[in-house]
């Protein structure tokens, strides 16, 4: 049913429906019938139900996290959010390449602003035992070289609300964030949100999500940077805005005719896992690395763990595999790790690459 609306609407109408699931727990319990799947995961700081998180650009406005975490997620990432209030780009903007299981954006962080964010999550606050993360964005009317105080002004208003915060600098999608991967860029920003947090007298954990295109030497750098700053973990990774080496079972005529945006799904899978395992080679287990990209199944989370996240992120998958994902990831994760001789969790994360 849903694969036969456009992709935007078939989300709006999901969203609805999960909307009132959110704000009210009669129906949350209906879509919890069946039961969790538990295996817990301790990381920034939080102990997580199951390590598998709804990546941000699913839930943009704050409006539907607790019905996602009873569909059996241990966290939800709401946003990308921005200081300002925006559209977002125009319609249409979201295309799925069904033969590939991806889907292509050129969202533009449609979103209602932090303020809007904030006050919606204040209404309605995390069920016990949700660990909700909050992505954070560049305003498309703030100018590049004022960046720094757009993400602060976010940061102090939505952290006092978060269990992590994200600094996105890899959307495709807002003209220039991708500069702002820059370590200089990069630098003066953490600073921002940094004194934004100190001044608020909050101190979440702090990530930064990154890009699949970045060259070895940037996620290097990226890496040093996370470490010199003392964030808390690496998002690896947004959207790619490649076509040529990807293996796309679409024909590239008919991709070609989407036009720009970033591209998500099964066909970034080994690169985002090739900047996992570089992080990792880099930071070891200094930086809390949360996989995103391609992650469909159990058997593509545990390659991440063993690559070096301890966390996983799903959006597409969710997209193509439907709100059973997270509990058949969560209970295939229990299988594997008992199966696999690792006494825990934390001694997986990282084996195939250390």
């Amino acid at each position: 049913m849903f694969f036969s609306l456009d992709p935007e609407r078939a989300h709006e109408f999901v969203a609805t429906l999960l909307g009132l699931a959110h704000r009210h727990e009669a129906l949350r319990a209906m879509l919890g019938v069946d039961g969790r799947e538990q295996l817990e995961v301790t990381a920034l700081g939080r102990t997580f139900s199951s390590p598998v998180i709804v990546a941000a650009g699913f839930d943009k406005h704050a409006a539907m996290y607790n019905a996602l975490y009873a569909l059996g997620f241990g966290g939800v990432e709401v946003g990308t959010i921005t200081a300002h209030a925006q559209p977002g780009n125009d319609r249409p903007r979201l295309f799925r390449l069904v033969e590939d299981r991806a889907l292509i954006n050129r969202m533009g962080f449609n979103n209602h602003g932090a303020l809007r964010a904030r006050e919606a999550i204040l209404r309605h606050l995390p069920a016990a035992g949700l660990v909700l993360g909050i992505n954070l964005g560049k305003s498309k009317v703030t100018p590049v070289e004022q960046a720094a105080d757009d993400y602060a002004e976010s940061a102090r208003l939505l952290a006092p609300l978060a269990h992590y915060l994200v600094v996105n600098v890899s959307s495709p999608n807002t003209p220039g964030l991708r500069s702002l991967q820059a370590v200089d860029a990069l630098e003066g920003i953490v600073r921002a949100v940094r004194a934004a947090l100190d001044r608020e007298g909050v101190s979440p954990p702090l990530l930064v999500k990154i890009a699949p295109d970045l060259a070895d030497e940037d996620v290097d750098a990226i890496a040093d940077l996370a470490l010199r700053e003392k964030l808390a973990g690496i998002i690896a990774t947004n959207t790619t805005i490649a076509r040529d080496e990807l293996s796309l079972r679409t024909p590239r005529s008919a991709v070609a005719a989407l036009g720009a945006g970033g591209l998500s799904g099964a066909p970034i899978r080994e690169r985002s896992l090739a900047v996992l395992r570089r992080l990792y080679d880099r930071a070891g287990s200094r930086l809390t690395l949360v996989a995103a990209g391609g992650i469909e199944t159990a058997e593509h989370a545990w390659q991440s763990v063993l690559s070096g996240a301890t966390l996983v992120q799903v959006y597409t998958g969710f997209i193509y595999k439907g709100p059973s994902i997270a509990r058949a990831i969560t209970k295939g994760l229990r299988e594997k790790l008992a199966a696999s001789g690792f006494r825990t969790w934390s001694d997986a994360v990282g084996a195939a690459t250390r």
